[in-house]
């Protein structure tokens, strides 16, 4: 069974092509994303906007713990 979606793949397809031409933007900042895997992360991050068939993020781990 396929972990993506016809939809997800869409999405991260249109987020590479907007980052090779240079039009593709961080959501935060505003600054010009450069590398390829922030923007596979920026188009399955729209995929999972849209409910589509995505994996879970991976949760981060916090770099020091409180005690």
């Amino acid at each position: 069974m396929a972990k993506y979606g016809k939809v997800a793949h869409a999405k991260v397809e249109r987020a590479l092509h907007e980052e090779k031409r240079g039009h593709l933007r961080s959501g935060r900042t505003g600054q010009k994303v450069t590398s390829r895997e922030q923007a596979i992360a920026i188009g399955l991050s729209e995929a999972r906007k849209t409910r589509a068939k995505v994996p879970p993020a991976r949760r981060r781990r916090s770099s020091a713990k409180k005690r």
